[in-house]
């Protein structure tokens, strides 16, 4: 049986799922990806064999590639949420973990580019944790 996952934008224009397994899952802490996330590090789910479908907004989805490199990022044109793309000429799917709407089925596998990582982006396990938004 192959595993199916769901997935969407934040406006909810941009619907598809994901048939297939991930291979890895990495946060980068280099600085396009936290360009690309507006935070310490991107997530991103991993595929040579996975297959997307969108159900619904594709037309809504562009892409910005980064000249002179292989960066590239995909995104809804109505709100900006990051959103899956091929690369490396389609043998390649990235998937952003924060846009599947379904469980993420792996844990990441390691944090890369550390080297890079913001200068804020330490012991971040010790400041105090909120259930919801601070009172």
């Amino acid at each position: 049986m192959t595993n199916l996952h769901h997935g969407s934008c934040l406006c909810g224009a941009a619907r598809f799922e994901i048939s297939g397994d991930f291979q890895s899952f990495f946060l980068c802490h280099c600085s396009r990806c936290r360009k690309d996330s507006g935070s310490a590090h991107g997530a991103n789910l991993f595929s040579t064999e996975a297959r997307l479908n969108w159900l619904s907004g594709q037309d809504r989805v562009k892409t910005f590639r980064l000249p002179a490199t292989r960066h590239q990022r995909s995104f809804c044109a109505d709100c900006g949420s990051a959103l899956p793309g091929a690369q490396m000429e389609g043998a390649l799917l990235v998937v952003p973990a924060g846009s599947l709407d379904s469980v993420v089925p792996i844990r990441p596998n390691a944090h890369i580019n550390v080297a890079s990582r913001a200068n804020w982006d330490e012991h971040l396990e010790d400041i105090p944790h909120l259930d919801g938004l601070p009172g």
